[in-house]
């Protein structure tokens, strides 16, 4: 089993790339929070794997830190929940987030993550909430109402994010290319960004796209 590879990454996409270790080009399938943490094309890049072996493929699938790969592993092992559907839920929710919702049972943002239904998200909290606790409890900036050594709360995409990128999507951007684009907002200004409304996320968002 591949459980790392360190090389050149030769392209990338929003949903996949291909790193070049010593002549071998691997494809590698990521999320969209993995995606903007890649460094440019050309440039060394190392990631965690998970390799995925059926019958007809062997599929990689990549992430800069372990516990986003924990946090995969823990959703395709949810019943319903495939690896498509994971990396989408890992793309529309940062891990401390996640592990809160999931341990609050907050249906209402659970439901808010693209291809999460009411029934998904009731799994999702059905089946994993003893198992995010020992990841929430490995990082304490997850825990409800407490930041980094009890700080401010880590700052959070919000409701707006999502619905901004619902509507993008219903514009007919593809998921990613909508979650990048304001990703790229967030990035300009965070400060701003996390004040701004859902009108002026679409409208920052369309001017980036256009």
């Amino acid at each position: 089993m591949i459980a790392t590879l360190s090389g050149i990454l030769q392209h990338k996409d929003p949903a996949s790339v291909i790193i070049d270790v010593q002549g071998v080009g691997y494809e590698v399938q990521l999320s969209g929070r993995t995606y903007d943490k890649l460094p440019l094309a050309g440039e060394k890049v190392f990631l965690h794997i998970h390799t995925n072996v059926r019958e007809d493929a062997i599929t990689l699938y990549g992430f800069t830190d372990m516990e986003q790969k924990k946090l995969f592993l823990l959703l395709t092992g949810v019943s319903g929940v495939g690896p498509k559907l994971a990396l989408s839920i890992l793309s529309g929710i940062d891990p401390a987030e996640l592990c809160n919702a999931v341990n609050l049972k907050d249906m209402a943002r659970l439901t808010a993550l693209s291809g999460v239904g009411k029934k998904t998200a009731q799994r999702l909290c059905m089946e994993l909430a003893d198992k995010v606790g020992g990841l929430i409890l490995e990082h304490p900036q997850a825990l409800p109402g407490k930041g980094i050594a009890g700080n401010a709360p880590p700052r959070s995409e919000g409701f707006a994010m999502q619905d901004a990128a619902s509507a993008l999507v219903n514009l007919g951007y593809p998921q990613e290319t909508s979650w990048q684009a304001l990703r790229a907002v967030q990035q300009a200004d965070p400060e701003r960004a996390a004040e701004m409304k859902v009108d002026e996320l679409i409208r920052n968002a369309l001017r980036g796209l256009a």
